[in-house]
This record gives structure tokens, sequence and C-alpha cells, in this order.
């Protein structure tokens, strides 16, 4: 017998194509904020897929990649379910922002409450009425301000079932990170949901190669899981490079930056990483790089303060 699958208390049987708007919360003008969820569930059982981007609004990269996901049709499975939210935070892409009205990060109120904040509230209809039919998800992320991280997928060390579908997803560095508290994917992560956080890109910009990458990911991971044979379109590196620790290098001064490095980069200790002078002429300081590794992101601002994340450097497992 076909397990049930509802939505919105909409109930999505097999075969069955819908879309679906979650109408949580208004704008202060009374005028509705609806999310759109796309659901293509196949004759055939199988897993419960969650395609996920712009839980922060700002972060463009992650809601074109589920767009395109969606536009070319890969969102239809053989076996299975596949459920898409291109876009989660419909408040801050409104006004190209990151946070929700309230100046709460939605990723940061997770699994949320039904009397708490906007944010605390959208995240609690999310968590009720689209995750209990979830088993997996992709989240799709990007590097927030001026900061671009190089494509790539986090996962907690301790799950292995999540690190051998990072390892299928297919991005050149996978890092090893703890679920940070109260965040989606620790929510999840607590229900027994096995989550993929995708990084790449940043803000407020769209990088053809990142969603790229990113959309072939989905299609590897129903691949992985039997929900469509894409064996004509996988695309799989041999040996990903596993990240286990990082570090990043802040500025030491404030003025105009000069990066001489880039994202994805293997630098060797030693290694000018780049400088930072005042507008003047009056001084210029370049830093190197204490401990050989990988550039997972790069700030590409041209003006920063003293105490702002510069380069973020990853260290491979031995």
């Amino acid at each position: 017998m076909s397990k049930e699958i509802r939505i919105l208390d909409h109930l999505v049987k097999p075969g069955d194509s819908v879309h679906l708007k979650m109408d949580i919360a208004r704008l202060n003008t009374r005028s509705k904020i609806e999310v759109p969820i796309i659901v293509e569930r196949a004759k055939k059982d199988g897993p419960c897929l969650l395609l996920m981007g712009g839980i922060h609004g700002d972060e463009i990269n992650g809601i074109e990649i589920v767009r395109q996901i969606v536009a070319q049709k890969i969102n239809k499975p053989d076996s299975g379910t596949v459920i898409c939210i291109p876009l989660l935070n419909v408040f801050g892409f409104l006004n190209q922002m990151r946070a929700f009205p309230d100046g709460r990060d939605l990723n940061r109120v997770f699994p949320g409450s039904a009397k708490g904040s906007l944010a605390s509230r959208f995240a609690f209809h999310v968590m009720k009425e689209v995750i209990p039919n979830v088993d997996y998800c992709i989240d799709y992320h990007t590097g927030g301000a001026q900061r671009f991280n190089y494509a790539h997928i986090r996962v907690d060390n301790s799950d292995q079932e999540s690190l051998k579908l990072a390892k299928a997803f297919g991005t050149r560095f996978i890092v090893l990170a703890k679920n940070r508290e109260k965040s989606f994917r620790d929510s999840m992560v607590k229900l027994g949901k096995k989550v993929l956080l995708f990084e790449g890109g940043k803000s407020l910009y769209l990088d053809k190669t990142v969603t790229k990458i990113g959309a072939q990911g989905a299609i590897n991971i129903m691949h992985a899981l039997g929900m469509r044979d894409f064996s004509a379109d996988i695309n799989l590196r041999r040996r990903p490079i596993i990240i286990e620790s990082s570090t990043w290098i802040r500025a030491r001064h404030s003025g105009m930056y000069r990066s001489t490095v880039q994202a994805g980069q293997k630098v060797e200790k030693g290694a000018i990483l780049g400088s930072i002078s005042d507008p003047f002429g009056g001084f210029e300081k370049s830093f190197k790089n204490q401990k050989a590794g990988y550039i997972l992101n790069c700030n590409q601002s041209p003006i920063v303060n003293q105490g702002d994340a510069l380069v973020h450097i990853g260290f491979k497992t031995i």
C-alpha cells in the first residue's frame, strides 16, 4: 500500500503533479505572501526528496538552482516524490535581504513556534506541513555579503549515510561541519532526516558554474537514491577532497583590500593571500597563509574593516 503524502491538507496521490501555495503570513499592508511548493510524485513508491533554496532571501544562487531543476523537469521521478521549494523566504527576497521583516535569521529559529516571532511561526509551519513527508533534503545556500563560497557540500561527520550521499552529489570539496543549533539542518537531523547543505557563490549574485554544479548534484542524488535513471547524465569526481577542519583569516587593519588568491585554490604555508592599504598611500600590509590548505571562501569586497573575515581555509584529512 502506498504511503500517504499530505502537504497543506492536500493529499498527493501516486502519479500526481501539484503546485501548492503555503500562505502563512502577510505583509504589514495585509498583502498575502505565498510560498510555492512544487510536488512531483511518481506512481511507484520510493523516497521523498526535498530540494529547497532561499532560506535566506538574498541567496539568489540557491533559488536559481531549484528553479532550473523545475524548468528542466529534473524533478520528475520514476519512483518516489520530489518536493521543490525554490524560494522559502519570500519576505527577504522581496527586500533583497537575508533576514525576515522581524530582523531574525530564519535559519536560526527552527523548529519554530506556533506563538513565536514571525520567523519562528514560519519555521514552525514548514516543519509541520512539509517536513513529515521528507526523507532526504538538499538545502541550497550561498556565501554572505561579498564572501564567495567555492561550491561544496557540508555534512556532519557522524552520519555515514549523509557522507556517502555527499560523495554522490559530486562537489570537489566535502566539508565536515557540525550542525548549528536551531538551524534547519539541525532540526531535520533531529527528526532522522538526511540533509546535504550545499554552499556556492555569494549573495545577490548569480554564478553559472555554481548553479550548474548545484543542479548536477540533484541529478546525481536522485540517481543514487534510485528515484530516476540518470545514467547518461551522471558526472562525478572520483575522489572528493574531505575537509575536516577550517579557519577564517581576518583583517588586522581597516582599509582597501586586494586578494591574491581565488576560491578553490590550494595554498601552501607562507603564501601571500592578499594585502590591505589605506586609501591615501600611507601604508600597505600583506598577510600570509599559516598552514597549507584549500581556499573555501574569499571576501570579494574592496573595502574591509578590522576583524572582517577575508579568507576561509580548509584542511583535508590525512
